[in-house]
């Protein structure tokens, strides 16, 4: 049995960056719903829930040992002189990857994703739909087995030059991928964790960012593993992606800066997607040759019928701008195969071999 009742899906080595004086006792946030910044919030009511991850002593174990990986890099990487290592850089993706998994906002879009699919057949599918626990606890499961999925990204820090701090939130690790959100080739289609264009943006503290992304996309000129930022346009660039992937809360350290990040926060609450999933819905409509063809509409037009498919596609808000940090990459590249499998990153394309993958430029 799990020795923790209260279980964070932010854990508290994270957020303690970002806790008044870093003392991890109490936090400044700024709730979304009610557009108001409420200061010194206890750290232990953040983020968490009574036996969260179930009651596996196993896997509380492992998560501790994720999180404990993870406390020892930012400790170095606020070292003075400090240089990115190939293993922090690699303690640092599956840091990224875990929390992008574990948060009640990715295991609530899980669960209403399967109330999606209950509205578009009409009923109530028995004993598929997870709860919330129920669902990052698969999460958990297939973390286990997918840790390899970023390993292929290039992972730099964000040194803040600026007065204005980085914020965080309770769902940090923010997924975005500009490439995908404006090129012509992939209208339609819905991005993951193997497609070309990926990018995670982490706060690590206040003053540092982690960025990971594909480099055969973008491009960000660093010097031992760092970019600095100089402008407060790009501050708010990052801090936007808390702002649009938050379930509930983002987080910040300095009660004077409250202003000034509810400010930052509001032209981009229209942009907050109220379900990160769309069920598209199709009947059977005809055969032609070998294939047989189905026709998108609503439940309400679909009536009586014999077949029909249902797909959950994935929405990732869109910000108003990107980091200048984040260049395109001169003379980039995508692969794809043409199958329905989409651009894949060519550090994927060794999991889904079948038609074999070629290069497009980017």
């Amino acid at each position: 049995m799990a020795t923790n009742k209260n279980q964070h899906f932010v854990p508290r080595c994270y957020l303690k960056s970002f806790t008044q004086d870093s003392e991890n006792t109490a936090i400044n946030l700024l709730n979304l719903d009610r557009a108001r910044c409420i200061p010194g919030a206890p750290v232990k009511n953040q983020c968490s829930g009574d036996y969260f991850y179930g009651q596996d002593a196993q896997l509380e174990k492992a998560i501790q040992s994720v999180e404990t990986g993870y406390a020892a890099v930012v400790a170095r990487i606020q070292k003075p002189g400090y240089c990115l290592t190939d293993n922090d850089r690699f303690v640092l993706r599956i840091f990224i990857l875990f929390q992008y998994m574990r948060t009640e906002a990715a295991s609530r879009q899980s669960v209403e994703m399967f109330g999606g699919m209950e509205m578009a057949i009409g009923q109530e599918i028995a004993g598929f739909k997870p709860s919330i626990k129920e669902a990052v606890q698969t999460a958990m499961r297939i973390f286990a087995t997918e840790m390899h999925l970023l390993e292929d990204l290039k992972v730099c820090l964000v040194r803040n030059k600026t007065s204005r701090p980085f914020v965080t939130s309770d769902n940090p690790a923010a997924m975005a991928n500009r490439w995908h959100m404006e090129d012509q080739r992939v209208q339609h289609k819905s991005p993951g964790l193997m497609s070309c264009g990926l990018t995670f943006f982490l706060p690590l503290t206040p003053r540092v960012m982690c960025v990971a992304y594909d480099g055969d996309v973008y491009s960000i000129p660093h010097k031992a593993g760092w970019v600095e930022l100089r402008k407060e346009r790009d501050v708010i660039a990052f801090n936007e992606h808390q702002f649009l992937n938050a379930q509930a809360n983002v987080y910040f350290r300095e009660w004077e800066d409250g202003s000034w990040i509810l400010n930052s926060c509001r032209p981009v609450m229209d942009r907050r997607l109220p379900s990160r999933h769309r069920i598209n819905y199709a009947v059977f409509d005809k055969v032609d040759g070998d294939h047989k063809v189905f026709r998108a509409v609503s439940r309400e037009e679909a009536g009586d019928h014999t077949e029909a498919l249902i797909h959950s596609e994935m929405l990732m808000p869109k910000p108003f701008s990107w980091p200048s940090q984040l260049q395109w990459r001169l003379k980039g590249f995508v692969y794809t195969n043409g199958t329905g499998a989409g651009y894949i990153r060519a550090g994927q394309t060794q999991f889904r071999t079948a038609g074999g993958y070629w290069r497009e430029l980017a």
